[in-house]
């Protein structure tokens, strides 16, 4: 207890403590897996909107070195729920990664060193972004639209508020942002079955963000965003 005590006590002198936020929905696949990565932070806070499955249980017996706490928040869309996990982290600068996602010790370890500059003030920034690499179907994929996807997923709470669409929410800084080197580890679908009704789900939660804001069906979009799609991921992305 007395070394555990010392440990967490030399963490807070070298840098600001660091919660992670991990909002979860029938994850028993991949929360271990996701905590393990962030172990050595402070406090892991995961919102749960209502696991039938072991999720919670995982999590709550997890034996790693970060206090973990879990809170039951009913869904109320992603942005909302993200928001809902900072609002509720003992600490203001968070890490927020999904369920899915694990933080290589690569990433942790510039994650470190730049919270470390933050605390002596020989770094000033809000935020920090950093690429997302994702495992698919066996192997890592490093071209196209997927890498590099660069994504804000560190920030001082008092400076960043997650945007509430009904998808593809974005975490937006007031203030300076800096890049981050090394990637975050995404294993997004079991299978080319799962992906496909992951994206019909997204199209469905767009089209209903459209029709909120009034936009009208343009003939013109549907032929030439796939086009530059196209020549954006396979000629420019390679």
């Amino acid at each position: 207890m007395l070394l555990l005590s010392y440990w967490n006590q030399h963490k807070l002198m070298s840098r600001p403590p660091l919660t992670v936020t991990i909002i979860a929905l029938n994850e028993e696949e991949n929360i271990l897996r996701a905590m393990k990565s962030v172990s050595w932070a402070e406090e892991i806070l995961i919102i749960d909107s209502g696991s039938t499955d072991r999720t919670v249980e995982i999590a709550q017996s997890a034996t790693i070195p970060a206090s973990v706490r879990v809170i039951y928040n009913p869904w109320p869309g992603y942005g909302q729920q993200k928001n809902f996990a900072q609002k509720h982290a003992t600490h203001d600068w968070i890490l927020n990664i999904d369920a899915d996602e694990e933080v290589s010790p690569q990433l942790k370890r510039e994650i470190e060193t730049n919270l470390k500059a933050i605390k002596t003030s020989s770094l000033d920034a809000q935020g920090f972004f950093f690429p997302r690499k994702t495992f698919y179907l066996g192997k890592w994929i490093k071209h196209g639209g997927w890498y590099p996807n660069h994504l804000v997923r560190l920030v001082n709470r008092k400076f960043a508020t997650w945007t509430e669409p009904r998808v593809h929410e974005e975490l937006k800084v007031r203030g300076k942002v800096v890049g981050l080197k090394h990637a975050l580890h995404h294993f997004a679908f079991l299978s080319i079955h799962d992906q496909i009704l992951t994206n019909l789900r997204f199209s469905r939660l767009g089209s209903e963000d459209l029709k909120k804001t009034g936009q009208q069906p343009s003939l013109r979009r549907l032929i030439m965003k796939p086009v530059g799609k196209f020549f954006e991921t396979y000629l420019i992305k390679g």
